[in-house]
This record gives structure tokens, sequence and C-alpha cells, in this order.
């Protein structure tokens, strides 16, 4: 489980940050690539990675700001272009099946994969399955603006070899009857219960990716306990007021927000061109001042996420 930052710049891109756009790799977990927005040239970043854009099944778009979304029909484009057949599904707010659609309409581009559009508009859970749940939650920007929290689901425990040994219990087929937590019978008329012989589940980890946004404690809940939080810091640690004229944050009111959410790490992006070279580097200390794991991400950056210990 990774993020891959594709795009970490603010507005407009510049020579050394792209617009937004980042990649959750599941590829150990579910074996696909989830995005969260896609800023024009995200394609182009993609190029300079692993990525195969076959392997992208869902797009969650934070808003409708064309730094956010810009690079949709293109990368879209190149995925059929690429082999890739299956349905992809775009989560955003209301207005993003319309501008994919008279996008593609109007170029004459035809999918060879199913397009499903989920348009959110009630925070709460979006998805649901075996292995993640991820919900949604609004944040104060210009014009509808989301933030996501994407949970994984706890790990079965591992098998203890070394009871199972312990236990007289024979190599083979057995082993895997115990890892499901079934009970079995030997041929001498013991029997053993799988859980037993199974370890503690490995809690999952959390990942909460905001869109632009004012500060504002509404967006407490989906930080909770995060792993990992994603935030923007368009602003520096003397700009509060602007930050608050132009709805967006600044680096210290994300690195407050990480604290009181007991967060465990801080990645902040959707950094203004302004800052560059050692100004990045006082966003960052700066921020670490509140919450030290704070890192400022910059473009083709990956980052694993690591299990909570």
């Amino acid at each position: 489980m990774e993020l891959l930052f594709l795009g970490t710049g603010a507005g407009s891109p510049s020579k050394t940050r792209n617009v937004s756009s980042l990649a959750l790799k599941l590829l150990d977990e579910r074996n696909e690539v989830w995005l969260f927005d896609c800023g024009e040239g995200t394609q182009h970043q993609i190029l300079q990675t692993t990525i195969r854009p076959r392997k992208v099944t869902k797009i969650f778009l934070t808003h409708l700001h064309g730094d956010h979304i810009f690079g949709l029909p293109g990368f879209l484009a190149s995925r059929a272009n690429q082999g890739g057949e299956a349905p992809l599904t775009i989560y955003g707010p209301s207005g993003i099946e319309r501008f994919v659609r008279t996008s593609l309409q109007v170029t004459q581009t035809r999918l060879p994969y199913k397009l499903n559009f989920v348009l959110l508009e009630t925070p709460g859970v979006i998805f649901d399955d075996a292995t993640f749940r991820v919900s949604f939650g609004h944040l104060t920007h210009r014009i509808t603006s989301l933030g996501y929290r994407i949970e994984e689901k706890a790990h079965p425990g591992e098998l203890l070899i070394d009871k199972v040994r312990a236990a007289g219990i024979p190599a083979g087929p057995l082993y895997a009857q115990l890892k499901r937590g079934e009970v079995i019978t030997l041929p001498d008329g013991r029997t053993f219960a799988g859980q037993d012989f199974i370890g503690a589940a490995q809690p999952g980890r959390t990942v909460a990716i905001f869109g632009d946004t004012r500060a504002t404690d509404e967006t407490l809940a989906l930080a909770k306990d995060a792993t990992v939080m994603v935030h923007e810091a368009t602003f520096g640690p003397d700009e509060a007021k602007l930050a608050r004229q132009y709805y967006h944050a600044t680096n210290l009111q994300a690195a407050k927000l990480a604290k009181a959410a007991g967060a465990h790490q801080l990645l902040l992006n959707h950094i203004s061109a302004r800052y560059v070279g050692r100004a990045v580097m006082q966003l960052q200390a700066s921020a670490q001042k509140i919450f030290a794991n704070t890192h400022v991400v910059r473009d083709l950056e990956e980052i694993v996420i690591p299990f909570v210990k």
C-alpha cells in the first residue's frame, strides 16, 4: 500500500510541480490503483512511473476546479488505448459526469470499457467490501469540495506454526484448514479448533485525503487516527488571512488538524509555486513544530504506508 504523488502543485503547473493528482497503489492488497484527482498532465506523469493505466479502477475527485480534473478526458482515452477493458468508476461532486461525457462526445472518443459515475451528495460510506471501506465528507471551499477516508479492513492473523507443531499436528492440508479457522480431527481422535492456532489480527491502515479547503473542525472525523493524512498547504505560516480569503489552508492549520485528529503522519501537498527550494523546507520545518511527523511531498515521490504498531 503506497501513495504516489503525480502532481503536488496548486492552481497551475510549474517547472517543479504538476497540478493535483495522486495514486493510491493497492497492488498487493487488490491488484488495483485508485486515483485521487486527475489534473492536466496526469497521464504524462504516469509515464514516468510503473503504473499501468488499466490497473486504475476507481477515480475519486475532490472538486471540479480545473487543476483537479482537466487531465481526466485524456487519461480515460489513454487507458482505452493501452488495453484497459475493465470497468472504471468515477466518484465526485455533481457535474463531473456531464463534464466527462461532454468531453468524450465532442471529441468522438469511444471507450471500450464501461464508465460508472457515483455522484456524491450526502456524506457517508460510498464503498465497502471485504478489504476496504471508503467514506467522504464535505470541506469548505469556493465550490463543493470533498475529503476522503480510506480504511483498510483488518488482516487475518497468521497461523502459529510453532504452536501447531508442538501440538503434534502433521503438516499438509490440515494446516490450511486450521488457517481457515476450521475444527480438525486427527486419526487418533484428538480435535483442534483453528482459532486456537491463529495469531491476533493485524489492524488495517487508514488514509485521509483532503481536497482544497479552509481550516475547519468539520474535517476532524475524516482524519481521526489516520495512519497517513494528506492535506493541502497552499499558504505558509504567516498567511492565515490570505488562506481564509481564498478558501485554502496554511501548513500550520494542517499540522494542527493532524495533531488534533491523532494522525500518525502528515503529508503536505498543493504547494504554491511561490514556494521553492529553501522556502519549501521552511514550510515543512514550521509545521513540524506543531506536528513532528510532517513532510512536504514532491512530484513522483512514493510514500509507503506502514502498519501502525
